[in-house]
């Protein structure tokens, strides 16, 4: 892609960290980027990417003050597509409970963030994924690894799925326990581990969404 064939792609800026290393991995899969915390920004791009990193309450924290839950449930509105990654991708179930807090989340999938039963936490490094044959983010990358920094993560799917809508794509990980590592519904997916991290295979994770903004 280049020029104006480039899909145009809003990293949220709701003042969480780790932006930048995402706006660089974007641009390296294909999108024209930009940080912003401006609504309509973020409502007209092409591509919502929703970075998150820290607790699950200060995350929805910053998202209420900023408006950026209502960025995000008014794109999905409209079938217009968003990406979470790590905290980005917890807030978008119904709660998290991180150290006796239980806190709301975004409600776009039912369940619970809860934390990892494994005597290791956090959860720090490279680890394979089991992903589906028809994912579309993992599209030539299923036998790859990625890079995992968490102590949390959604560790089953409630959601039931009938026609004429698809069944999401689920892609699992293990760390002690099994947990979701990424999930595709529609025009919403997420990823608990940092494709911004993953070197050669996290950019063409991002190429996959990317390229996916303007085939549909």
């Amino acid at each position: 892609m280049s020029g104006s064939s480039r899909p145009q792609v809003v990293v949220l800026d709701y003042g969480s960290g780790n932006v930048h290393s995402a706006v660089k991995a974007l641009e390296a899969a294909g999108a024209n980027v930009e940080l912003t915390g401006n609504r309509q920004k973020a409502l007209d791009a092409d591509g919502l990417l929703v970075p998150g990193v820290g607790a699950f309450s200060a995350v929805m924290d910053q998202l209420a003050a900023s408006r950026g839950a209502e960025v995000i449930d008014r794109r999905l509105a409209g079938g217009r597509k968003v990406l979470g990654i790590c905290v980005g991708m917890q807030v978008l179930f119904e709660r998290g409970v991180e150290r006796g807090i239980d806190t709301e989340g975004l409600g776009e999938w039912p369940g619970v963030v809860t934390e990892l039963d494994s005597p290791i936490l956090p959860h720090i490094g490279w680890n394979t994924v089991d992903a589906p044959e028809d994912s579309v983010l993992f599209r030539g990358i299923r036998d790859e690894r990625f890079y995992f920094v968490h102590s949390y993560a959604a560790q089953e799917w409630t959601l039931d799925v009938t026609p004429p809508f698809h069944e999401p794509a689920l892609t699992w990980a293990k760390h002690g326990t099994r947990f979701l590592a990424a999930v595709e519904n529609g025009p919403l997916s997420a990823t608990q581990f940092h494709p911004e991290k993953s070197g050669e295979a996290g950019i063409r994770l991002l190429t996959n969404w990317v390229s996916s903004l303007t085939s549909d």
